[in-house]
């Protein structure tokens, strides 16, 4: 493939990309993904679980449970507008200012909450601060993921993009180990010392786990793709409104494939969490013990299907993984409303393996489905519409709950529902891809 030609009418040297370089990148990528993902976990199990009660204490039981969701929901309803804001950032003045300011963002945002006073200390502003950070969070993670794949899968040589994208999603499962394993250490607290400061201290941590990822990613170089991007002038004033001018067809496809990484994980976490531990009965702990044993198997799923990728193609990949899931969605939850320890904890693990399967890929089919001068708001308005989408879907499914008479089946529909989609947008996606400029690969 030739270069683009220069202003001056010669032909610029293709982007140099280096395996050890893309290596290290991808590791940086990961610590902060890690962490945002970590911060933003933290308040989905802490809607489950804490917030019903200490933040929307004058609502009955059911109505606190869903203001609380609804509260994390508003996370998701703010990524697309991160989207756009930390796009245009990303792909005017560059990745890495982009994804300095999100991971700042969402570090003190986080450990604001766990200083934040309860309901019944300061009233009705506690749940309104409350949704102000969870806001904030939403900005800063609808800027970070999008950034995070672009720019691990920028500076790897192009046979290699399935591997490094893939260490980015393993920032997933491991922010859940954290989110999960500090929420477990808390909860072995007496039930009156937990309520008084036990949770609030998973928040707070994130102030020192910031300062270790900042100073990590302070580290990163920018892309060379994006380099070569302003070094031809290439680059868009308003890119988001770009993508929806001229890419509107891929961002769908985005949309779609995306969905069952967002939507169908808070379905097997956060919703499941709730449905157990509030509906069927079953003790906390165990619900929250089961999602640090999915996580292990989430990490060799993720990493298995990022080389699978690189030989059949992020497009095939998510679209078995969603046809999977949607199979298996009826017969997990049955497992679940066995209230069986041991059903629930394999049920969830396998659950999350399936979602595993698509959400493993999502950056490498993501990133190949926009343009380098679109690539960062594409993929971080894909990723976050998709979010923004099907992140009410725990409060959606906990309302059904009402409808069903406390019956699985609505929950179990509504995950099926979305992992067919993302099939769909993987068989649509994996004939879509872009080819960038050729990349010389400095070993």
């Amino acid at each position: 493939m030739t270069t683009s030609p220069t202003l001056h009418g010669a032909k610029s040297a293709p982007p140099v990309v280096s395996g050890k370089d893309a290596g290290k990148i991808a590791r940086a990528a990961f610590v902060g993904t890690a962490l945002e993902w970590y911060d933003y976990y933290l308040f989905g199990t802490a809607a489950a679980l804490v917030f019903n009660r200490l933040f929307f204490t004058e609502l009955n039981p059911t109505a606190a449970l869903l203001a609380s969701f609804a509260t994390f929901g508003v996370g998701f309803a703010a990524r697309p507008i991160g989207a756009v804001v930390f796009g245009y950032i990303g792909d005017r003045y560059g990745r890495r200012p982009a994804l300095l300011t999100t991971i700042v963002m969402i570090g003190i945002a986080t450990a604001l909450i766990g200083a934040l006073p309860d309901f019944a200390s300061i009233g009705l502003a506690a749940p309104i601060l409350l949704a102000v950070l969870r806001l904030v969070q939403g900005l800063a993670v609808g800027g970070e993921w999008g950034g995070a794949v672009t720019m691990a899968v920028e500076h790897a040589p192009a046979e290699k993009r399935g591997r490094y994208a893939a260490m980015v999603q393993i920032g997933s499962p491991v922010a859940t180990l954290l989110a999960s394993g500090a929420f477990t250490l808390v909860l072995l607290l007496p039930s009156e010392a937990f309520d008084a400061w036990g949770w609030r201290i998973p928040f707070l941590l994130a102030i020192p786990m910031l300062l270790v990822a900042l100073w990590i990613r302070l580290k990163v170089e920018e892309s060379p793709i994006f380099k070569d991007l302003l070094a031809q002038e290439e680059t868009v004033k308003v890119p988001a409104l770009e993508v929806f001018r001229h890419a509107g067809g891929r961002l769908v496809v985005a949309v779609l494939a995306a969905l069952l990484g967002v939507g169908g994980f808070y379905m097997i976490t956060t919703f499941v969490v709730s449905y157990g531990a509030n509906t069927l009965g079953v003790e906390r702990s165990v619900m929250v013990n089961a999602t640090l044993v999915a996580a292990v198997a989430q990490i060799i799923v993720t990493i298995l299907m990022g080389r699978l990728a690189e030989k059949v193609g992020p497009g095939k990949v998510t679209m078995w993984g969603g046809i999977a899931t949607a199979v298996l969605a009826f017969p997990l939850f049955a497992m679940i409303d066995t209230k069986s320890p041991l059903m629930i904890t394999l049920a969830i693990t396998i659950g999350i393996m399936l979602i595993a399967v698509a959400y493993a890929v999502n950056g490498a089919l993501l990133t190949e489905l926009f343009p380098p001068k679109l690539r960062y708001s594409g993929v971080a308005l894909g990723y976050n519409i998709a979010g923004a989408t099907s992140g009410f879907m725990p409060m959606v499914a906990t309302a059904m709950l009402g409808v069903s008479g406390n019956a699985s089946w609505g929950a179990a529909l509504i995950l099926a529902i979305i992992a067919l989609l993302t099939a769909v947008g993987g068989f649509l996606g994996g004939r879509m891809r872009v080819r960038d400029k050729q990349l010389v690969a400095d070993a």
